[in-house]
């Protein structure tokens, strides 16, 4: 774990920042393969309607895990600022209560996801010949939350020390694994949803484990003493008023995308299955972009904690020029090759002209996508995330939620539909750059979290 730390408070960060992010792209981008395999596994074997089961979970899945990631980039923050002051004491206790956190926020989502399972589903307003199906695979996920958030707070642990390659490891071997089971429960096995569902949660099963048998092993200030899992409240405090925020921003996204969801869901199963084969694409591009505004993060962090405040203003930069740079070739990519990409999931013609509708409308949303995640990336560093969550309150979800009971009501087309991406991440955008220059003015942006 020592050789794979990078060294984020000294020398360059042009080639630091880029070594850093590559792994987390990598890992985001193998994470949405594995899971586009469920998506390609049901859709050649066993139609459109399980394809579109499967893909109409996917708005619904981030809702109830994205709070709790949120959380896991508290942990993030605060153990990246300990690290910065060297506090070994405040570093093994943001540990040993990031782990017992995420094991108790993942039983309790479970639970609540059991309960309103059927609900949630009623709500999406999914097709009656995709119900039974699209309520099947969510149950089966949900009982895998406890092992999936662990996971994410301790992807969060390595990469506050400088370590995104461990999480890569362990998710090229779960992905893997994933891969063959859906083959054999699927094709083998007979079975459609809840074959893939099953695939998943034993995957991430494995990921977990790996990350924790690393951590219960290592010698550094991150080792995980199995009888000192506890909560610190303070820690706790300090991890919650950071990670909570940010959970509630990414919620926003969820839930906006639930809503689209639902409005794309009234538009049949055919415009179902196109978009949730789009999203598998275009979430390459999505990844490539967030690795950097995570980067961000974890670089402001460190350096805010070292008092290090030009380093940080350097470290946002840096993110959000390769941010621009690597997002615009994957987004050029999936646009020039979308008849192909969007074919592994699906070979009706219909199907992926609406899937490249998708595509064409997140490619401009994009521009402005980078501006929000770099800046609120920026801001978390310094241990300010309220207010890019209210600003994605107001400016994502509402904004979506406006256009579809306005503009969507009255031209109910999927183009209609997408166009809410780019105009409410215009108007995020915009708003969280006033922000930064609000915070920069009275002295917040360079104080320690």
């Amino acid at each position: 774990m020592t050789n794979k730390k990078i060294d984020m408070l000294n020398g360059s960060l042009w080639d630091k920042i880029l070594i850093y992010a590559i792994p987390l792209a990598i890992t985001g981008i193998l994470q949405q393969l594995f899971n586009a395999a469920d998506l390609a596994v049901v859709g050649q074997y066993r139609g459109s309607n399980a394809m579109a089961a499967v893909g109409s979970n996917a708005p619904v899945i981030s809702l109830l895990i994205n709070l709790f990631i949120g959380i896991s980039l508290g942990t993030n923050v605060v153990l990246a600022n300990a690290i910065g002051a060297k506090d070994e004491s405040r570093i093994k206790k943001c540990v040993h209560t990031s782990i017992y956190t995420s094991v108790i926020c993942g039983v309790f989502l479970t639970i609540f996801g059991e309960i309103f399972a059927g609900y949630i589903i009623e709500f999406m307003g999914v097709p009656i010949e995709c119900f039974k199906m699209s309520s099947l695979y969510l149950r089966i996920y949900l009982l895998g939350m406890p092992v999936i958030l662990l996971y994410n707070f301790e992807a969060a642990i390595y990469r506050a020390i400088g370590d995104t390659k461990t999480p890569l490891t362990a998710l090229l071997i779960s992905g893997v694994t994933n891969v063959i089971l859906n083959v054999a429960l699927v094709c083998g096995c007979g079975m459609s949803v809840d074959g893939v569902a099953i695939a998943t949660v034993t995957s991430n099963i494995i990921s977990s484990l790996y990350l924790l048998n690393g951590l219960a092993k290592s010698e550094s200030d991150v080792h995980v003493d199995f009888g000192q899992i506890k909560i610190t409240k303070p820690i706790l405090i300090r991890i919650l008023r950071i990670g909570i925020p940010a959970g509630i921003q990414s919620m926003m996204f969820a839930l906006s995308n639930l809503i689209i969801q639902s409005s794309v869901n009234s538009l049949g199963p055919r415009v179902m299955a196109g978009s949730a084969a789009a999203l598998n694409v275009e979430i390459f591009a999505f990844f490539v972009l967030s690795s950097f505004g995570q980067t961000c993060t974890t670089f402001v962090g460190q350096n805010n904690g070292a008092h290090k405040y030009d380093r940080c203003l350097k470290s946002m930069f840096i993110s959000m020029g390769y941010s621009y740079l690597f997002t615009a070739i994957a987004a050029c990519s999936m646009l020039y090759f979308y008849k192909e990409l969007l074919g592994i999931f699906c070979q009706d013609i219909e199907v992926i002209e609406i899937g490249y509708i998708r595509l064409y409308w997140l490619a401009f949303a994009f521009v402005f996508s980078i501006l929000q995640d770099i800046l609120s990336g920026y801001l978390r560093g310094f241990g300010q995330s309220l207010g890019p969550a209210l600003i994605s309150l107001i400016g994502i979800c509402g904004v979506r939620i406006l256009w579809i009971l306005t503009v969507f009501k009255n031209s109910r087309t999927f183009s209609t539909v997408m166009m809410s991406y780019p105009i409410s991440l215009g108007i995020t955008s915009f708003a969280i750059i006033i922000l930064c220059i609000y915070l920069k003015k009275k002295g917040k942006l360079g104080q320690k979290t």
